[in-house]
């Protein structure tokens, strides 16, 4: 994908706020960091499409991601600016430096790991299987010669690639969960394949879609979340202390119980460090 360079960008911003006599003194720095006279501001992308992690109330995003990186961003000594981009390109805003920091249940792997840094894990995830409550799909196996619909991009798709095949036409690609879900609910697809959460809450939200989460540890490994910064980012240090030090001191169970009602594994997710 081609990239413009940002530099020139910040250099044109800098000067058209100095010629408008604007009252602030801000300006974006090469990493994408909007910069009040404290200098602490940050810019975070996600894609407001993953409820209960982050999505729109109105305008607004919120979401448990959200909670998290403003708890964190408070620890580490920053104050957090959020903006929805969507999935794609919170990977490209990264990569270009124009953003800070990512937060949007990213799942961390080798692959990702090549070109982002990741914080330390804040979130234990599994994919699951999203059926009608009538469906003979049992487990993982019971996928194949059926349509999937999987949100393209994500540890989902890869899971089910790994079951039916990379290139498998029975694979329905979405842009987000939403759209996968409506595929399934229209009849188009026979099953969703997603993080636990996303179709866990999906149901418990949507009684009346008679829809039902089908689990088989056996076909899907746990993942873990992490935030995601341009590799080298000098933030990576502050933001794992701070993920830390809200394990310790209690402010990410109390989050974690708002969204969930249950008590997190922060065990597991500190053995992971």
């Amino acid at each position: 994908m081609k990239k413009v360079s940002f530099f020139v960008f910040a250099v044109a911003a800098s000067l058209l706020l100095a010629l408008t006599g604007c009252g602030k003194d801000k300006e974006v720095s090469t990493t994408g960091k909007e910069e009040e006279s404290n200098g602490k501001t940050l810019r975070i992308v996600t894609d407001a499409n993953y409820a209960p992690f982050e999505f729109l109330e109105g305008d607004k995003v919120v979401g448990f991601d959200i909670d998290f990186i403003t708890a964190v961003a408070k620890e580490a000594g920053y104050e957090p600016k959020v903006e929805s981009v969507g999935w794609d390109p919170i990977f490209v805003e990264i990569e270009s430096k124009r953003a800070d920091v990512a937060v949007s249940a990213i799942t961390v792997n080798d692959k990702r790991k090549q070109t982002y840094d990741f914080s330390v894990p804040y979130f234990l995830s599994t994919n699951k299987i999203l059926v009608p409550e009538k469906s003979d799909i049992k487990s993982g196996k019971d996928l194949k010669g059926k349509v999937i619909a999987v949100q393209t991009g994500t540890t989902g798709q890869a899971a089910v690639e790994k079951l039916i095949g990379e290139n498998n036409k029975n694979i329905k690609k979405f842009e987000n969960n939403n759209l996968a879900i409506q595929e399934l609910l229209q009849k188009g697809a026979a099953a969703v394949v997603a993080d636990n959460t996303v179709v866990e809450e999906y149901v418990k939200n949507n009684p009346d879609q008679k829809l039902k989460v089908v689990e088989d540890s056996s076909a899907f490994n746990e993942e873990f979340y992490g935030l995601m910064f341009p590799k080298g980012s000098e933030l990576k240090g502050d933001f794992d202390k701070a993920v830390n030090a809200i394990y310790e001191n209690g402010k990410y169970a109390e989050i974690y119980k708002e969204w969930f009602g249950i008590e997190p594994d922060v065990e597991t997710l500190k053995a992971q460090q």
